[in-house]
C-alpha cells in the first residue's frame, strides 16, 4: 500500500477496496482449488431446498396412501440428500482451508521477508509486540476471515436463491412478504459496520500491547521480584485487558443488537405470512403441503440470511487485519543502491571523511564532522564519555546508520557505492549485547553463510576463543543446545562464543562494542586473552568502557559530544593531560 493510502481515512473507500483487491489477488493465485470449492458449496446450497420441497408430497399425496412408493423413495431420498451435503462441504470446507494456508504461508513469507529487510532504525522503536502480533494473528485473521467470507457469500447466497425460488414457485405473494423485510435487514446490518470496523481495528492495537506488557514481564521478571515491581506490572496489565474487555463488550453488543433487531424483522414478516396463508388456504389456493414446504423453505432462509447479515462484522475484522499485515509488507526496506564489490583480497583501510548525523527529533548532532583514518591490520579505539557518538560512528561501517553528510571508504570504495551484501560479508562484529540463537553451539558458531563449516573449524574456533575444554565437557559436545538467549552459559561463554563465530568468518575488519564490559575481572582477561588472537592481522575498531583494554592499539580516538578532541596513541593521550587522561585517571581511581 502506498503511503498516500494509508493516510486516507479509515473508513474511505479506497482503502477498502485495495484491501479487498490485494487479499483476494492473493487468494486468486490458488483459484483452481477455490473454484472446485465453489462448485462443491453449490452442490451443498441445491440440497437444502430439495428437503423442503419433500415436504410437499410428503403430505399431499404420502399420507393419502395414493402413492405407496413413497414409504422408501421419501426416505430414502432424504438419507441420500443428506448424505451428498454432508460430502459437498467436507469437500469444499478442505480446499478452503487448503487455500487459506497456502495464501497464509505467502503472506507470513512476504512478511518475514519485509522483516529481514528492514532498515536498522526500524527496530530501534521498540515496536516488537505490535510485529510479532502481525505474524501470530493479523495474517492468521486475514487469511481465515477472507475464506470464512467466501464461504458465506457464495453458499448461503446460493442457498438463499434457491429457497426463494421455492418460496415462489409455493406462493408469489407469500414470498413478496419477506422480499420487502429483507432490505430493512440489510440496512440494519449496515448501521453497525462502521462501528465494528473502529472497534476492531482498536482491540488489534491493543491485543498487540497485551503482548508487550506480557512479554516485558517475562524477560524482565528478575527485575520485577527485586524491586518489587508487581503492583506496577499489575496495574499495566489490567488497564491493557480492562481496555481489551471494554472493546470486547462494545463489539458483543453491536453483534448482539443486529440478532434481535433482525428477528423482529423476521417475526413481522412470519406474522404477515401466517395471515396471507390462512385467507388462500379458505379459498382453496393453497394446500396443507404447500404450505408445509413453504414454511420449511421459510425456517431454512433465516440462518443462511443471519450469517449473510453477520459476514458484514467478518469483513471489518478482515480489513483491519489485512490493514495491519500489508502495513509491515509495504514499509520501505533498507537501502542497497551499491553496485560495486571489493577488490579480493581486502586490505581493510577504513577512512572516516567530516562525517556528521543526526537522529530524528534530536537537539544536536550526534557526531560532528568526524574524520580518521585507520591502516590495513591497524587496532583504533573509540573512547569517551556516554553520549558521545561511539556506536553511532562504528554502525555507519555496515551502514545500519546513514551519514546525514560526509563519507566513509573501506579501500578507496565510498560504502554506500558497495554491495551491502558484499560489504558486511567482510565485517565481523562483537558486541556487549551477544545474540545467539536457540539452537546447539555449533550452530552458533557457524551460523549464516558460512554454515557449512564442519565440526574441526567449528572445533577450531572454539579453541582459538578458549572455549573447547568446557564445550568438550558438555553432554553433546558442539551439538550441545545454547538454549533461549544462551541462558545456558555464562556472560564470558557467550562473549567467547561471539569471538569463535567472528573467528570462523574470518572478516578482514573486525568492530568490537563494549566486548568486555559486562564481563568479571576473571571473565575479562579469557575473553581480553581470545580476542587478542582475533585481532591479529585484522583492521579492528574498538569500542571500550574500560580504558584499561585499550592501552595497546595503535591510536586511540577521544569523542565528546559528538566531536573529536584527543587522538594519539595511549601514552602520547596521558601525556597530554586531556580528556583521555582525565578519564583515565578517573577509572584507576575507582579500580
Amino acid at each position: 500500500m502506498n503511503s498516500g493510502a494509508r493516510t486516507t481515512p479509515a473508513g474511505s473507500q479506497p482503502v477498502k477496496t485495495e484491501l479487498w483487491s490485494r487479499v483476494y489477488s492473493r487468494v486468486g493465485k490458488y483459484w483452481k482449488g477455490l473454484a472446485a470449492a465453489v462448485l462443491l458449496m453449490a452442490g451443498a446450497a441445491a440440497t437444502q431446498p430439495t428437503l423442503a420441497i419433500i415436504m410437499k408430497p410428503l403430505l399431499d399425496d404420502g399420507f393419502s396412501g395414493t402413492k405407496p412408493y413413497y414409504i422408501w423413495f421419501l426416505p430414502l431420498s432424504v438419507v441420500g440428500l443428506i448424505t451428498l451435503r454432508g460430502i459437498c462441504n467436507f469437500f469444499s470446507e478442505y480446499l478452503l482451508a487448503w487455500v487459506a494456508n497456502n495464501v497464509l504461508l505467502g503472506m507470513r513469507k512476504d512478511m518475514f521477508e519485509r522483516l529481514l529487510g528492514l532498515p536498522d532504525a526500524e527496530f530501534k522503536r521498540g515496536d516488537t509486540g505490535r510485529l510479532l502480533n502481525r505474524f501470530t494473528v493479523d495474517a492468521g485473521n486475514v487469511t481465515g476471515y477472507a475464506t470464512d467470507v467466501i464461504t458465506v457469500l457464495v453458499r448461503e447466497t446460493l442457498v438463499v436463491l434457491a429457497l426463494i425460488c421455492v418460496l415462489l414457485y409455493m406462493s408469489w405473494q407469500l414470498t413478496l412478504i419477506i422480499l420487502v423485510m429483507l432490505p430493512v435487514s440489510v440496512t440494519i446490518a449496515r448501521l453497525f459496520t462502521r462501528r465494528l470496523r473502529r472497534i476492531n481495528r482498536d482491540t488489534v492495537n491493543m491485543n498487540a500491547e497485551l503482548t508487550r506488557v506480557v512479554g516485558e514481564s517475562i524477560d524482565g521478571q528478575r527485575v520485577i521480584k527485586l524491586f518489587d515491581g508487581y503492583e506496577f506490572e499489575r496495574g499495566r496489565f489490567h488497564f491493557v485487558s480492562s481496555k481489551l474487555r471494554r472493546f470486547a463488550m462494545r463489539s458483543a453488543t453491536a453483534d448482539a443488537a443486529m440478532t434481535p433487531l433482525t428477528q423482529i424483522c423476521i417475526s413481522i414478516s412470519v406474522a404477515a405470512i401466517i395471515a396471507v396463508a390462512l385467507s388462500q388456504a379458505n379459498t382453496g389456493t393453497l394446500t396443507v403441503g404447500s404450505f408445509a414446504a413453504f414454511m420449511a423453505s421459510l425456517a431454512q432462509i433465516f440462518d443462511p440470511i443471519k450469517r449473510l447479515t453477520n459476514v458484514a462484522g467478518k469483513m471489518q475484522k478482515m480489513l483491519v487485519a489485512a490493514e495491519s499485515v500489508f502495513t509491515l509488507i509495504d514499509q520501505t526496506p533498507e537501502g542497497d543502491t551499491g553496485t560495486r564489490k571489493l577488490d579480493e583480497p581486502v586490505r581493510g583501510r577504513i577512512e572516516f571523511n567530516n562525517v556528521t548525523h543526526r537522529f530524528p527529533d534530536a537537539d544536536r548532532d550526534t557526531v560532528t564532522g568526524i574524520s580518521f583514518t585507520v591502516e590495513p591490520g591497524e587496532t583504533v579505539a573509540l573512547v569517551g564519555r556516554s553520549g558521545s557518538g561511539k556506536t553511532t560512528l562504528v554502525n555507519m561501517l555496515p551502514r545500519f546508520v546513514l551519514p546525514d553528510t560526509g563519507n566513509i571508504l573501506v579501500d578507496g570504495v565510498p560504502v554506500e557505492d558497495i554491495q551491502l551484501s558484499n560489504l558486511r560479508s567482510h565485517l565481523s562484529l562483537v558486541s556487549q549485547d551477544v545474540v545467539l540463537f536457540d539452537d546447539s553451539i555449533a550452530a552458533n558458531v557457524g551460523y549464516g553463510t558460512i554454515g557449512d563449516a564442519n565440526d574441526q573449524q567449528i572445533r577450531d574456533a572454539l579453541e582459538a576463543a578458549n572455549l573447547l575444554s568446557f564445550v568438550d565437557g558438555l553432554p553433546n559436545g558442539i551439538h550441545t543446545p545454547v538454549g533461549e538467549n544462551a541462558a545456558r552459559l555464562s556472560g564470558g561463554q557467550r562473549q567467547r562464543l561471539a569471538i569463535a563465530r567472528a573467528l570462523i568468518k574470518n572478516a578482514p575488519i573486525l568492530i568490537l562494542d563494549e566486548a568486555t564490559s559486562a564481563l568479571d575481572n576473571e571473565s575479562e582477561r579469557q575473553v581480553q586473552s581470545s580476542l587478542e588472537r582475533l585481532m591479529k592481522g585484522r583492521t579492528t575498531l574498538v569500542i571500550a568502557h574500560r580504558l584499561s583494554t585499550v592501552q595497546n592499539a595503535d591510536r586511540i580516538v577521544v569523542l565528546d559530544a559528538g566531536k573529536v578532541v584527543e587522538y594519539g596513541a595511549h601514552a602520547e593521550l596521558l601525556a597530554a593531560n586531556g580528556l583521555y587522561a582525565s578519564l583515565y585517571k578517573m577509572q584507576f581511581r575507582e579500580d
